[in-house]
């Protein structure tokens, strides 16, 4: 079995190699690729592999760049620091998506994944890998939030949601009503738990549905600036480098 590894970062490039090789000793590592450039020109000099580690964001673009050139290409483990490219991943084959640092356990899994999903010597059809892949990538995610309001309970469904805040320790639920309420979860919570086509973590404090984005205004030092709605007191600011890919997401 052979693979290769498209990964601008050499350390995260290493010590993925050392973790296939303890946990896959079956496969050959055939190359290291660094760039969408390099990336282009070794897929058009060399035969396809069984699989492919793809990072996303390499310095010149973006992985997905590379799996536009081929008119077919093997399955691929999309290793990437950022979650809101998972529902893309579905057009290119994707067997498994994990997140930086790579986990040896979340790996280990993928691996498992692909010798049990993938058989070069059966042939499937189009429908069944589509179906099969949807499937591999399925992930539940929260639908309603629990709030106590008073002395009782409410439930919120996520579309009742327009955004949520951190304050002084505390996160806020804000309704498209308006209206406000803490609720037990941490921003970095909520990023993993909320569905990433709808909300988008802009800064260390604000994660918004794309419903309550109203306004979008350049801001200096390569940034954004926000109105939402229901309005916020505070200057709503779209840090620099999560700016690209929130342009990215309000344009899936």
């Amino acid at each position: 079995m052979t693979a290769v590894i498209v990964e601008d970062e050499n350390i995260a490039s290493r010590r993925l190699a050392n973790l296939i090789k303890e946990l896959a000793p079956e496969i050959t590592i055939l190359d290291h690729i660094t760039s969408v450039e390099s990336g282009k020109n070794w897929f058009t000099k060399n035969p396809l592999p069984d699989l492919i580690f793809l990072d996303i964001q390499l310095n010149d673009g973006y992985g997905f760049d590379i799996l536009d050139l081929l008119e077919e290409h093997p399955p691929v483990i999309f290793t990437t620091a950022y979650n809101e490219y998972a529902i893309r991943g579905f057009k290119y084959n994707g067997l498994d998506y994990l997140l930086k640092p790579i986990d040896k356990n979340d790996l280990k899994k993928a691996l498992d994944k692909y010798r049990k999903n993938f058989n070069t010597s059966t042939t499937i059809t189009d429908d069944a890998k589509y179906e099969r892949i949807k499937n591999l990538f399925a992930k539940e995610y929260k639908r309603r939030f629990m709030v106590k309001v008073g002395n009782q309970f409410n439930t919120f469904n996520v579309d009742d949601i327009a955004y949520f805040k951190s304050h002084e320790g505390i996160i806020f639920l804000y309704a498209h009503t308006g209206k406000k309420y803490p609720i037990e979860y941490t921003i970095d919570q909520l990023e993993e738990i909320l569905d990433p086509v709808h909300f988008f973590r802009i800064n260390r404090k604000f994660m918004v549905s794309v419903k309550a984005v109203v306004e979008i205004h350049s801001y200096f030092n390569s940034r954004l600036a926000l109105k939402l709605n229901p309005l916020d007191e505070e200057q709503i600011i779209v840090s620099r480098e999560r700016t690209s890919n929130f342009k990215k997401w309000l344009d899936l």
